[in-house]
């Protein structure tokens, strides 16, 4: 089985068991809440850990930029980085190209590496990478902050990650069924993964904010719903899919909203400010739109044109790595 572990085995197994209670910690572990908030002096220290062992072409473009989004989406700038590297034996090579790309794109968002550990492990098969991601912020934003009535904004659109990883993990069986050009436009959604510009401008008028990853805007709205105890309503036709990703999905069968969604980030706005924080995307040449609106209701769900989600979906690129 390849997947997040479900909402009841967190709670039994996860959320009950955490260590000392700590008047520090303003945001703890919690279903859909990637970040924690650590009271420090006047300031708050949002922390993230992610790890990344599938699409292994770019997985330190990846998880840098996987890592940093969570802690952006909370609200802060992404400044410090562990990371630990763990490859199959005696591969040295893997190793100078993931760090390459750690390093890359580190010096791009403007995040400093500050320690980790690297080992040879002989029974990998591919390389892991864990990172963590550290940044200072005045105002937390969580992933339950969302209000009754929000409108729901996103930017950049659907399948964005997933899109890189079918364009590059698996090249090979989709360049006989789609033209280079759609090839090479997916290969360039990894450089848009990052979500930090787009989360200055909304940190200023969000209630809550979320990135999707695993399970895509599906499980990234649904988390969100959770998370703050509401009902979201979606229309499946404002939320922008490029050319490129339906190509790409179709070759392969799988469902945009339904794969990795990393680049995207979703944010509830009061509507009084939802046009002035869609006005400020625009000048940055950030595409977004209103996909919905959050209700309250008699139990958290998340309905795209009336289809109820529940429960956290698999994502369907797992399918591809079987």
């Amino acid at each position: 089985m390849i997947g997040k572990v479900s909402p009841e085995e967190l709670k039994k197994y996860v959320f009950s068991r955490i260590g000392k209670k700590s008047d520090s910690v303003l945001v703890g572990p919690a279903y859909g809440e990637d970040t924690a908030a650590i009271k420090i002096g006047e300031q708050i220290l949002a922390i993230n850990s992610d790890p990344i062992i599938f699409a292994a072409d770019q997985i330190g473009t990846l998880g840098v930029n996987i890592a940093s989004n969570d802690v952006a989406a909370s609200g802060a700038d992404p400044q410090w980085l562990t990371t630990i590297y763990l490859l199959p034996a005696n591969d040295g090579d893997k190793l100078d190209t993931i760090t390459k790309q750690v390093n890359q794109i580190s010096n791009k968002l403007g995040i400093a590496v500050i320690g980790g550990h690297s080992e040879f492990v002989p029974i990998l098969d591919r390389p892991f990478l864990g990172l963590t991601c550290f940044g200072v912020t005045d105002k937390f934003i969580p992933t339950g902050g969302a209000k009754p009535n929000d409108a729901i904004i996103l930017t950049k659109g659907a399948g964005i990650e997933g899109t890189g990883i079918i364009a590059t993990d698996f090249y090979s069986e989709v360049k006989k069924v789609v033209s280079k050009k759609v090839l090479e436009d997916g290969k360039k959604k990894l450089d848009k993964l990052s979500v930090i510009p787009e989360s200055e401008i909304l940190r200023k008028y969000a209630n809550s904010m979320h990135d999707p990853t695993e399970g895509g805007i599906v499980d990234g709205l649904l988390e969100l719903a959770m998370a703050s105890n509401l009902r979201l309503d979606i229309q499946r036709n404002k939320i922008i899919t490029s050319e490129d990703t339906k190509e790409l999905c179709e070759a392969v069968n799988v469902d945009p909203l339904k794969i990795f969604g990393s680049g995207a980030l979703v944010a509830s706005v009061t509507q009084e400010y939802a046009t002035q924080a869609l006005d400020e995307l625009d000048k940055a040449h950030v595409p977004a739109t209103i996909i919905g609106y959050a209700k309250e209701g008699d139990e958290p769900v998340l309905k795209i044109d009336g289809k109820k989600y529940q429960k956290p979906i698999r994502d369907q690129l797992y399918d591809l790595w079987d």
